[in-house]
């Protein structure tokens, strides 16, 4: 794992409300299993060995950063990989479903078995019958879930705060699973509050949050969402576009770019007090980018442009 760097930002409205946000670089630990993804594959990977696995199994949609770096992994430390894909659709013309999507055509390029399913069948994922099914058709193999989130993965992304972070007011992060927060959060010290910044709507992330941490010096932040999921407007694209103009810093727009946004609105609206120090974790996934200029193309809407 590459050693990890910590960027001071430099913007005017950090200098006028007199207010230091960081990011912490985990985008660059890894070439294509980047940032929290490396995480919390980590220890999965060992215990896959340890259990004498041959292959790894896990689910996630058609634009998954967590498949794409599964399938990366599995290659780097032999194992083969299988995705669980939801969409049993994208399977009707797989050579048309490869050439408009980037992340499966990489995975599968990383060698990665697919079998896509049903949506009504994919919230069954977690079902123990539809596992022993997937066991019947796979024979055996080493079970990472959805996003990658178990304790094990917990335990890889409380490695993301070091020493040298403690002194930082706010450890800011995006949120899917929960996994990566309450690695953070484990690791945080008492003086420090932590801010998640959900990717998908509703408050029911402190529940999977509470299944992994003991500690309370945590909050969600519910409001810089853009409408769910993977949902993505002109505001957020510009941001993206200007914010890599000032910094060179490229962000994801599914996780970090909507917490990146998310902070430097409550800074501008004085969230924060004066000389306030804010780490922002950079968790990759830009492997995603392509993808939903994919979409962004397809509706002839401003597309994220990190070319110089």
């Amino acid at each position: 794992m590459k050693n990890i760097e910590n960027v001071k930002l430099d913007l005017p409205l950090l200098k006028a409300k007199n207010v230091e946000l960081w990011i912490k670089r985990e985008d660059k630990n890894h070439e294509l299993v980047s940032g929290n993804k490396l995480r919390k594959l980590k220890y999965n990977l060992v215990e896959a060995k340890r259990l004498t696995k041959k292959r790894l199994l896990t689910f996630g949609g058609a634009y998954s950063n967590h498949i794409v770096a599964t399938a990366a992994a599995g290659k780097e430390h032999g194992f083969e990989t299988i995705g669980v894909i939801r969409g049993d659709e994208l399977a009707l013309d797989l050579k048309r479903t490869f050439a408009q999507n980037p992340s499966l055509q990489q995975a599968k390029e990383l060698g990665m078995q697919f079998k896509f399913i049903s949506r009504s069948k994919y919230r069954e994922k977690e079902n123990n019958f539809f596992i022993k099914d997937l066991k019947k058709e796979f024979t055996d193999f080493y079970l990472i879930p959805e996003g990658g989130t178990n304790n094990l993965a917990v335990k890889g992304c409380e490695e993301i705060l070091t020493k040298e972070d403690k002194n930082f007011d706010y450890v800011a992060c995006a949120i899917g699973t929960g996994g990566t927060i309450s690695g953070i959060v484990n690791s945080s010290k008492e003086h420090q509050k932590v801010l998640g910044f959900p990717a998908l709507k509703g408050d029911f992330h402190s529940e999977l949050i509470k299944k992994y941490t003991k500690k309370e010096n945590w909050e969600l932040v519910l409001d810089y969402h853009f409408g769910g999921f993977a949902k993505v407007n002109d505001e957020l694209v510009s941001f993206l576009n200007t914010f890599y103009k000032q910094t060179a810093v490229p962000l994801d727009p599914i996780y970090t770019g909507k917490m990146l946004f998310g902070l430097l609105d409550m800074i501008k609206n004085g969230y924060f007090a004066v000389n306030t120090k804010i780490l922002a974790i950079h968790t990759g996934g830009l492997q995603g980018v392509r993808g939903i200029n994919v979409h962004l193309k397809r509706k002839n809407q401003n597309m994220i442009n990190y070319e110089n």
